[in-house]
């Protein structure tokens, strides 16, 4: 399964409509971590999985979301409600409650991807205003295979960050 995750647009919705175009067909799911400060009756949700951000202030938007496909199973929260700036605890209890393998969130603007405990957390860092010391408008890619997770970030342009390319072996 290919999954395309996205956060943080603020209000670029030219960004978003490009990523459809680009991998509709292409990947199996796309999903967006939250501030997108769009509609939620926006058509580009056709095509994404969406949660609600701190900027997003319909609530129409779910604030977290579960999502199976093939033998993965996804947590996604924007993680302003979860704290995520001061750790992944409280996400790592929400997804145990789950047994989520996979936990997608943004708020940080910050790229991040780490395994923990056979548990993949990755933030795509935000497509329009990033912060940290990775200074990087992005989005990322997983592939899950029965035996990996590979992780593979991407630039507005699409084009791969070859320094940002993670595997992980599944237990």
């Amino acid at each position: 399964m290919k999954y395309l995750v996205v956060s943080d647009n603020h209000g670029d919705r030219d960004i978003l409509v490009d990523l459809t175009e680009t991998y509709r067909g292409k990947v199996d799911k796309m999903f967006h971590c939250g501030d997108s400060e769009l509609e939620p009756t926006d058509s580009l949700w056709n095509d994404f999985i969406v949660v609600k951000g701190n900027c997003d202030y319909d609530p129409d938007f779910p604030n977290v979301i579960v999502e199976k496909s093939g033998t993965d199973i996804i947590f996604m929260t924007h993680g302003h409600l979860s704290n995520v700036r001061t750790g992944l605890t409280s996400l790592a209890l929400q997804a145990a409650e789950v047994n989520a393998n996979i936990v997608l969130f943004g708020h940080t603007h910050e790229i991040g991807c780490e395994v923990r405990a056979n548990v993949l957390y990755l933030n795509p860092g935000s497509i329009s205003q990033p912060r940290g010391p990775i200074q990087l408008k992005s989005y990322a890619i997983i592939e899950s295979t029965p035996e990996q997770l590979i992780v593979q970030y991407y630039g507005r342009e699409h084009q791969p960050y070859k320094e940002l390319h993670f595997v992980f072996n599944k237990n």
